[in-house]
């Protein structure tokens, strides 16, 4: 069973950055993805950004957060990180982490992803 643990969320001001990571552990498949979803209060959960691991290490974005996050996959320590640099008010939300036994999956595709942390809290102040 994977078992995913998020950390790294805190509270910054507008434009400030912060890095999250997600262990994990219980992962038997080979070639498959990673990714960060985020739900803020009164909002529906959005896709945040994704990672094929085992694969070409392609990445995707969504369109609010391209250019300013940055997902990346430590194989070693099996760890996920996301970068987030010029963070925005908006950018506020409970952050978690994902895996999907499948590839090709971009961060849209939520119904995908089969097990999940239980979140890390990101705070952006004006």
């Amino acid at each position: 069973q994977v078992h995913l643990v998020e950390s790294g969320g805190g509270s910054v001001q507008s434009g400030g950055s912060l890095r999250l990571s997600c262990a994990a552990s219980g992962v038997t498949y080979s070639g498959y993805s990673m990714g960060w979803f985020r739900q803020a209060p009164g909002k529906e959960r959005e896709g945040v950004a994704t990672i094929e691991v085992d694969g070409d290490g392609s990445t995707t974005y969504a369109e609010s957060v391209q250019g300013r996050f940055t997902i990346s996959h430590d194989a070693a320590q099996n760890t996920l990180y996301l970068q987030m640099d010029s963070l925005k008010p908006e950018d506020t939300a409970m952050y978690y982490c994902a895996s999907s036994p499948m590839t090709g999956v971009d961060s849209s595709a939520a119904w995908a992803f089969n097990s999940w942390g239980q979140g890390t809290q990101v705070t952006v102040s004006p």
